[in-house]
């Protein structure tokens, strides 16, 4: 024989809840509580008619009930793996942002080495990316200069420049502009 379902005191507060729920997954936990203990329905029984797993309904049940009654706020998927909570983000851009507005720019890699020293740890330069986009900053720019480039070999290049193009550099220079 089944054992018998329990949370009858946190009853009456799940009927209160019942009528202000907004979201599908609040009034699943909500159904989750009331099945069982309303109807006499089996956990699987819930499961079905709720449209979860049986873990799930057994997750949200004792959620609700080890609560009392309150239901668990469901998080935003853009804030799945955010290292700081939304306030502590714009705390920590402020700077940055306030820069921006005074005609500077936005550097990622800048704003990415803030954030490891910040957060003590290392992460991932997307982590820097995905921060200014959940900010509202997305505008992507070149960087200053090309990463692949040999600074030594332009300059030796440049003091070594060959004597005949030197010239034919300077005649174009003189030569009057077309149109």
């Amino acid at each position: 024989m089944a054992r018998l379902a329990r949370g009858e005191e946190t009853l009456e507060k799940a009927r209160e809840l019942l009528a202000k729920v907004t979201k599908a997954d609040e009034l699943r936990a909500i159904q989750a509580l009331m099945f069982p203990l309303v109807n006499r329905m089996s956990i699987q029984e819930t499961a079905r008619a709720v449209g979860r797993s049986p873990r799930w309904v057994t997750n949200a049940r004792n959620e609700f009930i080890r609560s009392g009654g309150v239901l668990k706020k469901s998080a935003k998927k853009i804030r799945n793996r955010a290292h700081m909570t939304n306030d502590e983000e714009k705390a920590f851009l402020a700077p940055f942002f306030e820069h921006a507005r005074e005609g500077g720019t936005l550097v990622a890699s800048e704003i990415h080495k803030a954030l490891e020293r910040h957060l003590g740890h290392r992460v991932a330069l997307a982590s820097a990316y995905n921060l200014l986009h959940r900010h509202g900053w997305r505008k992507l720019t070149p960087d200053k200069r090309n990463v692949a480039v040999e600074v030594l070999a332009q300059e030796e290049w440049r003091k070594n420049f060959p004597p005949a193009l030197r010239e034919a550099k300077k005649s174009m220079a003189s030569a009057a502009p077309l149109g």
